[in-house]
C-alpha cells in the first residue's frame, strides 16, 4: 500500500489522558523515515483545529497532514442558521455560526450524553422540517471508563423516531475520506486505515477498498468483541510496528 489514514483518539492516542499510546509517536517517525504518506483523521470536535494538532505536536508526533470535521463543516452550514446540540467545548466553537434554536435550517449535533430532554428538543425540529447533520458517526463513546453509544447510534436512533434522514460530516463520510484522499493525492485502494473503531471507521472504508487495520488500543479491547473481521489486527501501533520491522517492510 502506499499510503496511511492514521486515527488519533484510541489509536494514537489514549481516551481518558489524551497522551500517547505505546508506539504511537515511533509509527509515525518510521513512516516519516520511509517517505510514506500519511494523514491524520479525526473526529475531533472539542478543540479548536490548529490548537489540537499543536497539542498533538508538542506530545511528540511528527506529521504534516492533518483533517478532522470542524475544518469541512463551512461547506454543509454555509450562510444557514444552525441549532447546535453538544458538549461545552463544541457549543464554543460553534458560535462563529448563525445560532437559531426556533427555526435552524440545520441542526448539527455534536458527541455528549444527551438528556431525554434534549432528545425530546431536537425531535420537535425536526419534525418542524430542519435538517440533521452530525459532525461525525463514531460508533461507540468512551467516558469514564465506560462505554455509550456513539454519534452514529444516536443519529440513527433520531432518524427512526423521526422518519428524517442526516448527513455527517467527518468520519465515515465518503465526502470525508475523499477530503483525505485529495490531500495525500493517493486512491482508495492505495490507503491502509489504521483505527480502534470498526463499524465507525474501518468497514465503511474496506467498502471504498481500502485496507483495514484495527487496534485494540481503543473502543474494543478483545478479539472476542469483534463481530467482523478487518484485515488486520493488533494490539496496537507498537505491535504493527514491530511487524513491519519483522517482515522488512
Amino acid at each position: 500500500m502506499q499510503g496511511f489514514f492514521i486515527d488519533i483518539q484510541g489509536t494514537l492516542i489514549d481516551d481518558k489522558n489524551h497522551l500517547p499510546l505505546p508506539g504511537s509517536r515511533e509509527f509515525l517517525d518510521y513512516l516519516n523515515s520511509k517517505n510514506i504518506p500519511f494523514i491524520l483523521i479525526t473526529n475531533n470536535t472539542k478543540r479548536d483545529s490548529i490548537e489540537f494538532q499543536n497539542y498533538l505536536k508538542n506530545l511528540g508526533f511528527k506529521f504534516n497532514n492533518y483533517l478532522d470535521p470542524l475544518m469541512v463543516l463551512d461547506e454543509y452550514v454555509k450562510n444557514k442558521k444552525i441549532a447546535s446540540f453538544g458538549g461545552d467545548k463544541f457549543l464554543e466553537l460553534m458560535q462563529k455560526y448563525d445560532i437559531d434554536y426556533k427555526n435552524p435550517d440545520s441542526i448539527v449535533l455534536g458527541l455528549k450524553l444527551f438528556s431525554n430532554d434534549e432528545i425530546a428538543e431536537i425531535i420537535e425540529l425536526l419534525l418542524k422540517g430542519s435538517e440533521l447533520i452530525g459532525m461525525h458517526k463514531t460508533s461507540l463513546y468512551h467516558k469514564d471508563n465506560k462505554r455509550y453509544p456513539g454519534l452514529g447510534a444516536i443519529l440513527e436512533m433520531l432518524k427512526y423516531a423521526t422518519g428524517r434522514e442526516y448527513v455527517t460530516v467527518g468520519k465515515p463520510s465518503v465526502s470525508f475520506f475523499q477530503r483525505a484522499s485529495e490531500i495525500l493525492g493517493i486512491n482508495f485502494d492505495k490507503i491502509t486505515i489504521i483505527s480502534d473503531d470498526l463499524k465507525g471507521d474501518l468497514l465503511p472504508a474496506k467498502d471504498l477498498n481500502m485496507k483495514s487495520v484495527l487496534v485494540l488500543s481503543g473502543k474494543i479491547k478483545k478479539p472476542e468483541e469483534i463481530t467482523q473481521n478487518p484485515d488486520f489486527i493488533y494490539e496496537n501501533l507498537e505491535d504493527l510496528l514491530r511487524n513491519r520491522r519483522d517482515n522488512g517492510r
